[in-house]
C-alpha cells in the first residue's frame, strides 16, 4: 500500500518532507523521498505542509485539503495581547447562539494538537434550558455525597453545595445556555488531555466570534467519576465516556485591563 506520492518534476530532494516527520515514516534517496513504513504515518501532514514545492502528496494528509498560509504572524505584541486577554466568563446572557457560531466554535477546536494526532473527539451540546437544570442539580448531590463520605477533596464543595441550596445560585454551569461536552472512546486514554488542548482552542477564539466560555471543572470532576444519574441526563453514545466539559454563551460583561499573574519562576540547569 502505497500513500506517498511525488511529483518528480517539481521535487528538489531538499528532504524536508523527511526531516519534519514525527515517525520517521519517509527516508530520502537519490531520486527523492520515499515510504519507509507507512503503517507509522501519524496523518500529521507535515511532509505535505513542509515542501516548498507542493511536490508531494500524502493520501493520509492529501494535498487538495491543506490551506495555504495567507497571513503574516501577529506581532509580538499583538499575540501576547491577544493571548492575555482570554478571560473565564461566568455571567452570561440568557440568549441562545445559533448554531453556526457554535460549529464555528468547535470546527476550530478539532485543530488543537494531541499527542501522537489521535484526536478522537468528538462533541455532545446541550442547549435544552431543562436538561442543564438537571446537570446542575445532580452534580450538587453528587458533591453532597462526596461530603457525607467524608472525602477530604470534598471539602472545597462545601460553599457550592450551600449556595445553591440556599441561594439558587448555579455554581455549576453559571446559567450558560450552552454547555459543549467532549467524547472520547471509553478506552482512549488520551481523551481527556486531548479535549483539554481542544477547549484551550475553544477558549482563544470564542472572543473573536463574540462568545464567551469557561471550563466546566465541577461538571467534569463528577462526569470523570462515571456518576450514573449524571450520565443517564447525558445519554452518552453507548462506548463513549466524557472528555471534557465548556460553558459558552454571550458574556453579560467586558474586560478593559489585562489582569496579571503570579511572577514567572524559571530555574536553570
Amino acid at each position: 500500500m502505497k500513500i506517498l506520492h511525488v511529483d518528480q518534476e517539481k521535487c528538489t530532494r531538499c528532504s524536508i518532507c523527511a526531516r519534519v516527520c514525527p515517525a520517521s515514516f519517509i527516508k530520502m534517496t537519490e531520486n527523492g523521498p520515499l515510504e519507509n513504513e507507512f503503517r507509522f504515518c501519524i496523518a500529521c501532514g507535515h511532509c505535505v505542509a513542509a515542501c516548498p514545492h507542493r511536490a508531494l502528496d500524502n493520501e493520509r494528509a492529501p494535498l487538495a485539503q491543506q490551506e495555504p498560509v495567507e497571513a503574516a504572524m501577529p506581532d509580538e505584541k499583538t499575540a501576547r495581547i491577544f493571548l492575555r486577554s482570554r478571560r473565564s466568563i461566568r455571567r452570561y446572557k440568557q440568549e441562545a447562539v445559533p448554531q453556526e457560531k457554535l460549529l464555528q466554535l468547535l470546527d476550530i477546536a478539532r485543530y488543537a494538537p494531541t499527542g501522537g494526532n489521535g484526536q478522537g473527539l468528538s462533541y455532545l451540546v446541550i442547549s435544552d434550558k431543562e436538561r442543564l437544570r438537571q446537570i446542575s442539580e445532580l452534580t450538587i448531590q453528587w458533591m453532597e455525597e462526596e461530603l457525607s463520605s467524608g472525602v477530604p477533596a470534598a471539602a472545597y464543595y462545601r460553599n457550592v453545595v450551600r449556595q445553591y441550596r440556599t441561594t439558587g445560585e448555579d455554581m455549576i454551569l453559571r446559567g450558560a445556555p450552552h454547555l459543549l461536552i467532549a467524547l472520547c472512546d471509553e478506552k482512549f486514554l488520551r481523551g481527556q488531555e486531548n479535549a483539554h488542548f481542544s477547549f484551550a482552542y475553544a477558549e482563544l477564539f470564542a472572543p473573536a466570534i463574540g462568545l464567551g466560555t469557561c471550563w466546566a471543572g465541577y461538571f467534569q470532576a463528577c462526569a470523570f467519576t462515571g456518576y450514573t444519574p449524571l450520565l443517564s441526563v447525558l445519554e452518552i453514545p453507548e462506548g463513549k465516556k466524557v472528555a471534557g466539559g465548556l460553558m459558552a454563551g454571550y458574556g453579560q460583561h467586558r474586560y478593559y485591563r489585562l489582569v496579571e499573574r503570579n511572577p514567572l519562576e524559571v530555574n536553570w540547569l
